[in-house]
């Protein structure tokens, strides 16, 4: 690796635009749209050259259901007021939504020499890591990417890859409304069980902390598996 690629910049986001500047506590991550940071996820990719930094995004969105691109519509069972959106990541349909942490893995693939199998491999096992700390014993799947827990899913997974470099990544479910995913068949499998990290420990492990300290066990994660040593960014937007 170039030193460029050694180094993760990390943007723990709360808005999509710098009109208004940075808003509020650096550490919270308040819903955002999803549009706008799909269309920034495209343009930063589009802008890249070979010197770039690779970039981790964490943040949470509002309320949506996204559709790979061999998506389905049967996945689709009662989406009612949740918006759906189609995007260009590869999977079935998922959902994101408050209290869920979302990680978006920006990374010039073919200047870290690694396969698409390995990378996504990378990415579970960082999730399982985490996971761990609290004595919780997950898995991933090959038929199935995300990351599991007694066979309930508690991370998808999809990414998507331009000219050698990745955009999209991961979703953790945190301590959210899990009910919306009732309404899809996640990932393309009916019936399939989800669960959320709130559900798995004691009482008392909850809330904006719980995201917060994930966020941070998982930026962690990631660039130990992946061979990147951090940098965090300033600015909590894009």
């Amino acid at each position: 690796m170039t030193e460029s690629a050694a180094v993760l910049r990390v943007r723990r986001l709360q808005q999509v635009g710098v009109g208004a500047g940075p808003a509020g506590n650096a550490d919270a991550f308040p819903p955002l749209d999803y549009v706008p940071v799909w269309d920034a996820m495209r343009a930063f990719t589009a802008a890249r050259d070979a010197n770039t930094p690779d970039e981790l995004w964490l943040l949470s969105h509002k309320s949506v259901f996204t559709q790979g691109q061999a998506g389905k519509a049967e996945h689709l069972l009662h989406t009612a007021e949740i918006p759906v959106v189609q995007i260009d990541r590869g999977g079935q349909v998922t959902y994101h939504g408050p209290g869920q942490l979302v990680a978006y893995l920006l990374l010039d693939v073919r200047r870290a020499r690694l396969g698409v199998r390995e990378l996504v491999e990378r990415i579970e096992q960082s999730v399982i890591d985490v996971v761990a700390r609290h004595g919780i014993v997950a898995e991933g799947q090959r038929k199935a990417p995300g990351v599991y827990v007694n066979g309930a899913k508690l991370a998808a997974l999809g990414l998507r890859i331009r000219n050698g470099c990745s955009y999209h990544g991961l979703s953790l479910n945190i301590d959210m409304d899990l009910a919306p995913f009732s309404r899809i068949n996640p990932c393309g499998y009916a019936g399939m069980a989800v669960t959320q990290l709130r559900d798995l420990l004691p009482p008392g492990h909850a809330g904006a902390m719980l995201l917060q300290d994930t966020a941070t066990a998982l930026t962690a994660a990631l660039a130990g598996r992946l061979g990147y040593s951090v940098v965090e960014a300033a600015e909590p937007y894009i």
